[in-house]
């Protein structure tokens, strides 16, 4: 039998018709859907006359428009308010799941979908948002749609997708102190740059990913559509099944034993061939810090800002450009440079383990004066876990304040948007001109990275500190 790649074996096994020369029609496994891209992909489907086909299968939550304080009241912008409540409203009518604002089950879509045990190993996942590769984690084929692809899966739990091509990447080797999940994405955009991953689904392999937490896997996943890649997955093994064991919707009983042996088998095959990889040593990846208005504009935080002379043409162009909205200059050091917002959260960073991490770096300590902090769980679950293990009152010693889920400072969408020409030191995972709201500055960083320049108000290595 021919040796195939994790990614074939899962995709092949969806594969509900091939269209001659054409797209592969794909069975769905799991969608999720969030307040901005559902509303008119509903409407769509009452223009039809048509009905949710398997509401059982799509879950619901909002979270890009959400206020991240006094959730108990009616949210103030208008079009976000009527987005929120048409959520809550198309759910009711299709049957669909919803867990709306203040519920157990609300968060940020990507955060609630693991830990709820929603998904699983050898799923098929989608969502009208891009970062649904965070689900790929968990050995899974997860890629955000567009609204008329929504429809086309609320309609038909299927959905139209040319195969991609396959790309490996490889990290061997142990990390160094103070070195994050965070960090190693940072870095392989930056070796790749944010058009490398174009056209292929990533799978991630070598020791320093298998050794990373469930945490840690969803975060690199997350990031690997900055890499214009369509998604990223890592197969399953010890660590991603006791994560999903005993979680809300996993398999119980006879059916956990069966699920368990199936995910077993989800593996690249000895000799399984890739259209592109790539290896990497782990021990050259150090903290990293963006400097630009793209992820892959990154460096490690010891280093310099590249001086572009190696570019020309247009990329010089774009690069200097970059900078320009930056106030940065070549050859700058971005060690000791002002901070004036630090922001914890996003579905890239908001989990109990960022948050813990966090709390460890700043406990016993003080922010900085120039600082704004906001520290944002991803999900009410983890707010729960923040406050039952005591991380809030470190938080709140340290001079910080813990605010409700959403997606909050990722994007400037809520209230919580970084004033013009302030910095910010963010979790998040886009660094793009505005954001974080118009005129912003971003930099995209680790949470213990942003640790740090929340207690010294400046970039700062946080290896120094540890």
């Amino acid at each position: 039998m021919e040796a195939k790649t994790l990614f074939d074996k899962i995709w092949d096994a969806h594969v509900v018709k091939q269209v001659e020369g054409g797209p592969n029609v794909l069975y769905i496994d799991r969608h999720f859907i969030h307040e901005v891209t559902s509303p008119v992909a509903f409407l769509g489907l009452k223009t039809r006359g048509l009905k949710v086909f398997r509401p059982d299968q799509t879950t619901a939550t909002p979270d890009h428009n959400v206020p991240t304080i006094n959730q108990n009241m009616s949210i103030k912008d208008e079009l976000s308010r009527n987005q929120v409540e048409m959520l809550k409203k198309n759910c009711e009518e299709s049957g669909i799941t919803h867990y709306g604002l203040g519920s157990d089950g609300h968060g940020v879509v990507h955060i609630i979908g693991p830990e709820m045990g929603l998904t699983q190993p050898g799923m098929t996942i989608v969502c009208g948002d891009s970062h649904t590769s965070t689900h790929g984690a968990f050995g899974a084929i997860a890629f955000g749609i567009g609204t008329s692809e929504v429809e086309m899966v609320l309609a038909s739990q299927c959905i139209m997708q040319p195969k991609p091509k396959k790309m490996r990447i490889t990290v061997d080797g142990k990390l160094g102190k103070g070195v994050t999940a965070k960090d190693i994405a940072l870095y392989i955009i930056s070796q790749i740059s944010t058009s490398g991953g174009t056209g292929h689904f990533i799978e991630y392999a070598g020791s320093a990913i298998t050794g990373l937490s469930m945490e840690g896997r969803m975060t690199l996943c997350n990031l690997s559509i900055e890499s214009g890649a369509r998604g990223g997955m890592i197969a399953p093994d010890e660590t991603t099944i006791n994560y999903v064991k005993g979680r809300k919707f996993a398999p119980k009983g006879e059916a956990w034993d069966n699920a368990v042996a199936y995910w077993q088998s989800l593996k690249s095959d000895e000799g399984a061939k890739f259209d592109t990889e790539y290896h990497f040593d782990a021990a050259d990846i150090e903290p990293m810090i963006t400097y630009g208005t793209n992820p892959g504009m990154g460096i490690g935080i010891s280093r310099t800002i590249p001086t572009g002379s190696d570019l020309e043409g247009t990329d010089k162009t774009t690069f200097m450009k970059s900078l320009k909205y930056m106030d940065f200059h070549p050859g700058d050091a971005m060690k000791g440079k002002k901070v004036d917002y630090v922001f914890l959260g996003s579905c890239t960073n908001g989990r109990i383990e960022d948050f813990r991490a966090f709390a460890e770096f700043v406990k016993g300590k003080k922010k900085a004066d120039n600082v704004t902090v906001w520290l944002v769980p991803g999900s009410k679950a983890v707010e729960k876990q923040i406050i039952e293990e005591g991380l809030d009152k470190v938080f709140e010693a340290a001079g910080m304040a813990l605010r409700q889920p959403g997606c909050s400072a990722c994007l400037a969408m809520n209230d919580d948007k970084i004033p013009e020409g302030k910095y910010a030191v963010s979790t998040s995972n886009r660094n793009f001109e505005g954001r974080q709201g118009p005129g912003a500055r971003t930099l995209l960083a680790s949470p213990i990275t942003a640790a740090a320049a929340a207690i010294t108000g400046v970039i700062t290595d946080p290896r120094e500190m540890l």
